[in-house]
């Protein structure tokens, strides 16, 4: 480790770190590959990206064993507890739901390490491959494929420590401090002092390089991938922009990017020209056969071997105890019981479950609690359907906007449920339709944290962190569509004005990084 390096830096800085990943692939890799080697030959190169879906899916914890960060399932379960949806029952997410977080709070701390030791690694893959082209191991059009998938994940993973550490798009049109936006491979001291040297810049300038970055995955990725949706296709880049453009009240752009995967039809069922993206009939089929359906567009794989294991993965953490898992979140009865997720909807019946053990109500979207292969849902069509939505409707194109939130509704409620016509405030029922379709996905805090300054549609009262039930507010009674009780939050809310709505840098980083050791987020 150079001298004043950032911790961070260690997971990748020069070795590319594929020692687990024989666990993820099934593919044996050398028992350490240097960079000077790894990209000498095609199947080595190969062995460099696996390693960098190994780092997404299961990352480090403390230097050790993987707790599913920074996408294994650390997003998911970061994200919401953050929100209000989901309650927390146990101590080991108490600090993200409480927001008590400090500079050296593992849950933040990890996540910012291991989401920018997965970017150091896509920037190691994004410079060999550049190399091989140039010496002929590779086809340019096979090295700009690896090349895009690396901007993929750079870009993913940049918008993930957006979403937490910095204001949204919204506060002066991204004129806040963002994060550094890492571009080069951290592999040689002249690398690390450059590294050293960039600040925060503006989430502006984030979000024009995170679509940079998209822009180029679109252009050169493949339409199929033979990992199928593991590895991200020209599909994924689009459907992923359809988010960041949403984050940052595009709605023009949400709309033109949506229209590329089939949003733009006016009769029929959608789907999408690219990736023979649709929706499944069934609710619960991306969740009872992750890698193998028509609507899962980016998931990061997880397998019996390789996984976040009980500390880190989905169905450990999110699942109920009755059933082998841990039994540490429940699904709140707040959204249970909500006036706007209606009786006989199937995503209560099929993807929510029961726990004998404490009467409670936990999600089913996680189910395998012997081995942990579920894969975590990084982005599905249903997604790219409602954020179109939301667009159509703010753009006051009320018949589209409909057509696509009833796309995605009507295949779980009740035919007496359905809207004939639109809702009186149909942006309001596009948002409410995102908390039942998405959750226990992970997409709470992203929406919470973009409508935070909305005047119509951010929490009310000014808070930026919802109130939130305790543990001890809720039983098996709680739970009741027919009576549909609202139980008042015991923890108050936190005002979007208040510090701890951004995460503060870690001290990891801090005292090893004079440049972000000024740019810390305010009260810490």
């Amino acid at each position: 480790m150079f001298k004043g390096f950032a911790p961070f830096w260690v997971y990748s800085l020069l070795l590319v770190g594929l020692f687990s990943c024989k666990k993820f692939t099934e593919i044996s890799p050398l028992s350490s590959l240097a960079e000077s080697t790894a990209f000498t030959d095609p199947a080595k190169i190969e062995l460099v990206a696996n390693g960098m879906y190994e780092q997404a899916a299961v990352g480090s914890y403390a230097g050790g064993g993987g707790r599913g960060y920074p996408f294994g399932a650390a997003s998911i379960e970061q994200a919401e507890m953050r929100g209000e949806d989901m309650v927390n029952l146990a101590t080991f997410y108490a600090i993200t739901y409480q927001s008590t977080q400090n500079a050296t709070s593992a849950n933040n701390v990890n996540h910012w390490e291991q989401l920018y030791a997965l970017i150091n690694q896509a920037n190691v893959l994004i410079t060999g491959v550049t190399g091989a082209v140039s010496s002929g191991i590779i086809t340019s059009d096979v090295g700009n494929a690896y090349e895009a998938e690396g901007r993929f994940i750079r870009a993913l993973s940049h918008h993930e420590l957006l979403i937490h550490f910095c204001k949204p798009y919204a506060e002066g049109k991204g004129g806040q401090l963002g994060v550094p936006y890492r571009e080069v491979a951290v592999n040689s001291p002249a690398a690390v002092n450059e590294g050293l040297a960039l600040g925060r810049g503006t989430v502006a300038e984030d979000y024009a390089k995170i679509l940079e970055d998209l822009d180029y995955a679109e252009a050169n990725l493949p339409e199929k991938q033979t990992n199928g949706v593991a590895r991200p296709t020209k599909g994924a880049a689009i459907a992923l922009k359809t988010r960041i453009k949403l984050h940052m009240g595009d709605w023009a752009g949400v709309i033109a990017e949506g229209t590329k995967l089939g949003t733009g039809v006016t009769s029929g069922a959608f789907s999408s020209p690219i990736g023979g993206y649709k929706l499944e009939s069934d609710p619960a089929v991306p969740f009872a056969s992750f890698a193998n359906n028509s609507e899962s567009i980016f998931s990061i794989a997880n397998s019996a071997s390789s996984n976040g294991g009980v500390n880190g993965a989905l169905p450990a953490m999110l699942g109920p105890s009755d059933q082998g898992a841990r039994g540490l979140v429940a699904t709140s009865p707040n959204l249970y019981n909500a006036s706007f997720w209606v009786t006989g909807d199937k995503r209560r019946s099929e993807l929510q479950v029961l726990n004998t053990n404490d009467g409670l109500y936990y999600t089913y979207k996680y189910r395998d609690y012997t081995t942990r292969t579920d894969w975590a849902p990084i982005i599905r069509y249903a997604e790219v359907l409602l954020n179109v939505a939301e667009a159509y409707s703010r753009t006051g194109n009320t018949a589209q906007a409909l057509r696509l939130l009833n796309a995605v509704r009507d295949r779980s409620v009740p035919d007496a449920n359905k809207f004939t016509t639109a809702p009186a405030n149909l942006t309001l029922a596009i948002l409410q339709e995102r908390r039942i379709e998405f959750a226990a996905e992970g997409r709470r805090w992203p929406d919470i944290h973009r409508l935070a300054l909305d005047p119509n549609y951010g929490l009310g009262g000014g808070a930026g962190i919802p109130a939130k039930l305790n543990p001890t507010q809720i039983s098996n009674s709680s739970y009741n569509v027919e009576t549909r009780p609202y139980i008042t939050p015991g923890r108050a809310a936190i005002a979007y004005s208040d510090y701890r709505f951004l995460w503060p840098i870690p001290t990891s980083e801090i005292s090893s990084n004079p440049t972000l050791a000024d740019q810390q987020n305010p009260g810490y």
